[in-house]
């Protein structure tokens, strides 16, 4: 059996005894109150719909979590936020080949500033969106998922979500390796 050696006071004693998997969850969890790290939301805000995507709790992936209508947006992120801590916010920003915004900043603007204005705290980046609902689909027609499922907007709209914010981490970290 394999044995993960901590040179956290915690972990010393206890991780020669404990067998890696749960030593690493218990590095894991007490890594994350030392440092106090919350998750990342990505979100994909539509007329109708937004997709919501979140980070695991290193903040290294992105996974799909919901979409929500706009209607249900401000209840989710109050009892999301009632289990979870929430660092930074990623939104996809609209824009033309021509890099300039799209006409659907018009209702995307007003929720970044609501969103800004509610959590003052809390850093809101854009990132550009174009095709994330493209790749998403292509996403879906790789991993198999049918016809009739593929049409199911909400799937595409939490899958959108994850690609937007899975592009802020990969750049974010490309920007980290690039500053060593």
């Amino acid at each position: 059996m394999v044995f993960l050696y901590s040179g956290l006071a915690v972990g010393k004693h206890l991780c020669a005894i404990v067998p890696l998997s749960l030593c690493a969850v218990i590095f894991l969890l007490v890594f994350l109150q030392l440092n106090n790290m919350g998750r990342i939301l990505g979100i994909d805000y539509g007329k109708k719909r937004v997709g919501l995507a979140v980070t695991d709790p290193l903040q290294i992936f992105a996974s799909p979590m919901n979409t929500v209508t706009v209607q249900e947006f401000d209840n989710f992120i109050d009892e999301y936020l009632l289990t979870e801590q929430i660092d930074e916010f990623i939104v996809g920003y609209p824009v033309q080949m021509n890099n300039k915004p799209s006409e659907s900043v018009k209702y995307i603007d007003p929720f970044i500033k609501r969103l800004r204005k509610r959590f003052p705290e809390k850093p809101v980046h854009l990132v550009d969106e174009r095709f994330t609902s493209q790749i998403a689909l292509r996403t879906m027609i790789n991993g198999g998922v049918k016809k009739k499922g593929r049409r199911d907007k909400m799937i595409v709209d939490k899958i959108s979500a994850s690609i937007i914010l899975q592009s802020f981490l990969d750049n974010r970290s490309a920007m980290r390796e690039k500053d060593k």
